[in-house]
């Protein structure tokens, strides 16, 4: 069995947070991002996206309408003194976009190095250089109307060959526009991101490169008047020196002696900011750190492949890791690092009397008070506020400063996959805790102001990801990401990553990273990185949605790529609604037709069609969600799993291999799995029904094609109070044990043990067979059949059959020697169904002797009748009979 232990990742946050999980891992799965959060936490908003496919819509930005300088002033002046806004791009040297109509139009250019602009009487003083610019007849080039395809009306015009452009760039900036009578029509400042791409994209060494007697340090900061590394005495020590940078084409370096090493850092750059219109000195860490102070106040200045930051045999681990021959072997168990594991500065953190708390009843109001009084300062966080991305959390280390956080990673990877558990990171790259000048949490927009965060056409930052969106489609941001990706996957062995809000970055990126992954040897990396899977969160929401800021790596827009994103159609299909609707819309594992909780979903008829269309929606699922695989519907008809649609009209099958689906029914974000079934159920269902239903969910999960993902706890009946979004709710709610006040909701411990037994059951099946891990969408085509279809198809029962080899003769290839059949019934009827398939009579069906075995006293009551095809499958239950072979 290969499991994937799904770690929330490790990543530098502020407060950072790190996500485990062993090869079966899942993510935040399944919410868009609506509207920008309020004051306060990032994650509110981050949980509302996880929900769903498409999150409430980001409103967009209006292009300004052209005024005079004088009324612009009341608009688009800042407060601070100049232009708040930037609606026009640079988007190469020689070319500037903006939105104007007027084909009379003239532009002119103006830069101030010492951002001393102003805007007095109508007109703009306090420039250094005013440089006409030429219209362009032509539309933006192909290139770059590829890059911003938002853009791609906008006009463009010229920038004169001997302009000194990278001296501009230093500049407050701003274009004038002006019509035929030489008249001020409109001012605005601009968006650098492309003129910076053309012309310093580089591939050349960055952050700290240790040699024999010296240390070289890099930084790229194109816009920089002027950059300094400030060294310090320990992590909280005074100032030891400051060194000067030079540059060269963008690049900042300086070499120091090797005795630097072990210091600690921050570079000092000079830079004028656009939030406040003045040139600031920043302090800031470096972006390629590869160790810091405790919270990240200070970089370390640290050899990463120093021999005493290796626990021991730490070069032989690839050795060790658990066998894995194909993708479609992994099961991912998500497990969040805090709820095993904390942390730095202890002193400082609050806590709830949990004692006192466990004396109130289970539905008090007054728990859930005292946890959000301390909220914000005690330990519990997951941490989805990156500041910096290649460094572990301190948290969870037992000395934040030094070497503490790096060894004890390497020992937690290394002992991980010693029990046989890979090891997936949640890595947060789309987006940063902070922005601006001054905050300590705030590092790559002090370095290159405006550069790594996507903004809108009116220069504004983009917080549909919950705050300050980056911008991979960017080449700097797009390196940084792929950089980072190699630190951790040479420097710390991780065996995956899981790719949080994926639909953020651009799939080009996602592309080059896997790319870049793949190449690393063990011969020269001591990583195979063939084995390294990649997967994440491909919602299509916000300002990237419907490719609008470039070809995102959305859910459909993967198909074909071997990456894999979570699969919200049969999350939504076995649970019923989605996490933004009403909580008490049933699905086909919760009742749904057949067991009604008293919310009204439509007559019987309709509600019998839904199920139905709830079943189709499962089986393109169990079928690896592939898009070309093709089904026999309720209907009747035979369609692609392309063609047959979810309620808001997206495709159910969008992958063309069964690598690209991550299968799920719960993750962190929203219920868990027994919250959800205690929520949907009728309120009367007994304890044992709803511990049936539990683990019927996890198995249509555990014996489907593609790639499985369990949240920790859903073998155990983990419940989290109802609470749906527990980012920051405190161990007391995060515990894994019910603690629901209805004596129904309240599973004892052999409720537990029996859920949990029928879990490991279920997964040894899994493992039992090769038929249920196909690794080709040809195989799953040519195998994978369901049976109980049509119109005339018994409500609430799923007949899946998978077909090997039945002898030599036979053109199909063998993958399993020891059965040559495999039919898996799910039933979800509050009662037991006998239903005679023809097409599997005549077979020699048994039981699996796992469940042959089982505990389960009902599941060993099913049977098959050879005869007949007629298969009989207690209420509530998963039955899998195989053929053996001979």
């Amino acid at each position: 069995m290969q499991m994937l232990l799904h770690a929330n990742s490790l990543l530098l946050l502020a407060p950072t947070t790190s996500r485990l999980s062993a090869s079966a891992s899942p993510g935040r799965s399944g919410t868009a991002r609506p509207l920008p959060p309020p004051q306060g936490h990032a994650h509110s908003a981050r949980a509302a996206a996880r929900g769903t496919r498409r999150p409430p819509a980001v409103a967009a930005a209006s292009p300004r309408t052209p005024m005079a300088v004088g009324e612009e002033c009341a608009a688009a002046v800042a407060s601070q003194g100049f232009v708040s806004d930037a609606r026009a791009y640079w988007v190469t040297r020689s070319l500037i976009a903006w939105n104007v109509n007027d084909q009379d139009t003239s532009l002119f250019l103006y830069a101030s190095r010492d951002a001393t602009m102003h805007v007095s009487d109508g007109a703009i003083h306090g420039y250094d250089s005013k440089i006409e610019l030429e219209p362009e007849h032509a539309s933006l080039p192909d290139n770059v109307a590829e890059k911003f395809p938002f853009i791609r009306s906008y006009r463009t015009f010229r920038v004169p060959s001997s302009v000194d452009v990278a001296s501009l760039v230093k500049c407050q900036l701003a274009v004038a526009s002006y019509d035929a009578h030489g008249r001020h029509q409109d001012v605005t400042g601009l968006q650098l991101p492309g003129v910076l791409d053309d012309m310093f994209a580089y591939t050349g060494p960055l952050g700290a490169v240790f040699s024999d007697k010296d240390v070289d340090l890099y930084l790229w900061a194109p816009t920089a008047q002027d950059v300094r590394v400030c060294f310090y005495d320990g992590p909280a020590g005074p100032l030891l020196q400051t060194v000067q940078l030079k540059e060269l084409n963008g690049v900042w370096s300086v070499t120091v002696p090797r005795y630097r090493e072990n210091q600690y850092y921050l570079y000092e750059v000079k830079v004028y900011h656009p939030s406040t219109s003045q040139v600031e000195k920043c302090l800031a860490d470096d972006p390629y750190a590869r160790g810091l102070s405790a919270n990240g106040t200070r970089t370390w200045l640290v050899d990463i492949n120093s021999e005493t930051l290796k626990p021991a045999s730490w070069d032989e681990l690839s050795d060790e890791k658990p066998n894995l021959e194909s993708f479609s072997d992994i099961s991912i168990y998500e497990l969040h690092i805090r709820d095993f594991s904390v942390d730095d500065n202890k002193s400082n953190w609050k806590f709830v009397d949990e004692a006192q708390l466990a004396k109130l009843p289970p539905g008090s109001d007054e728990q859930q008070a005292a946890i959000v009084s301390i909220q914000q300062e005690d330990p519990y966080n997951w941490g989805y506020d990156p500041v910096l991305w290649g460094v572990p959390k301190g948290s969870y280390a037992s000395n934040p400063d030094g070497p503490s956080r790096i060894i004890e990673y390497r020992q937690m990877v290394q002992a991980l996959n010693r029990i046989g558990l890979r090891v997936v990171m949640d890595v947060v790259y789309n987006h940063l805790d902070s922005s601006g000048p001054f905050g300590v949490s705030s590092v790559l927009d002090k370095i290159v102001p405006g550069y790594y965060l996507r903004r809108n056409v009116n220069g504004q930052i983009e917080n549909s990801a919950a705050m300050n969106n980056t911008a991979s489609e960017h080449f700097m941001v797009d390196r940084l990401i792929v950089d980072d990706l190699l630190n951790w996957a040479i420097n710390y062995k991780v065996d995956g990553f899981r790719f949080d809000l994926m639909g953020h970055i651009m799939k080009s990126t996602m592309i080059r990273a896997k790319s870049a992954i793949r190449s690393l040897t063990r011969d020269v990396h001591g990583v195979d990185g063939s084995k390294i899977y990649l997967y994440g969160e491909g919602w299509d929401f916000g300002e990237v949605a419907q490719n609008k800021r470039g070809i995102n790596a959305s859910q459909i827009n993967m198909s074909g790529t071997g990456i894999g994103s979570f699969n919200d159609r049969i999350r939504d299909s076995v649970n019923g609604g989605n996490p933004f609707g009403n909580p008490l819309q049933q699905g086909f594992s919760t009742g749904l037709f057949l067991e009604p909780n008293g919310y009204y979903q439509g007559n019987e008829a309709d509600t019998r069609r839904e199920l139905a269309t709830y079943a189709d929606h499962i089986q393109i699922g169990l079928a690896g969600n592939l898009k070309d695989y093709v089904l026999r519907t309720h209907t009747g008809e035979a369609k692609k799993g392309s063609d047959i649609y979810t309620f808001d009209g997206s495709p159910v099958g969008y992958t063309s291999s069964p690598v690209e689906t991550i299968n799920y029914v719960s993750a962190h974000d929203n219920e868990t799995l027994f919250d959800i079934v205690s929520i949907k159920t009728p309120i009367g269902l007994s304890i044992d029904e709803k511990c049936r239903i539990n683990h019927l969910a996890s198995s249509m999960i555990a014996l489907s094609q593609g790639i499985p993902f369990f949240h920790a706890g859903d073998e155990i009946l983990r419940s989290k109070s109802l609470d749906r979004d527990s980012y920051n709710s405190g161990d007391w709610f995060n515990k894994i044990k019910p603690r629901l006040e209805n004596p129904s909701f309240r599973p004892l411990k052999n409720h537990i043990l029996s859920v949990f037994d029928n879990f490991v059951d279920i997964l040894k099946i899994r493992y039992s067979s090769p038929l249920f891990r196909l690794s080709t969408a040809s195989d799953i085509e040519q195998r994978v059949r369901f049976h109980n279809t049509g119109p005339s198809m018994v409500p609430g029962v799923i007949v899946m059959s998978i077909k090997d080899a039945q002898n030599e003769k036979c053109k199909m290839a063998q993958l399993d020697k020891n059965f040559s059949y495999v039919v898996t019934i799910f039933n979800v009827c509050p009662h037991e169904v006998s239903i005679e398939i023809h097409d599997l009579a005549s077979l020699g069906l048994e039981l699996h002797p796992i469940q042959v075995n089982s505990s389960d006293a009902l599941v060993r009551q099913s049977a098959y009748e050879a005869s007949k095809g007629r298969f009989t499958v207690p209420r509530r239950t998963t039955a899998v009979f195989v053929q053996p072979r001979c």
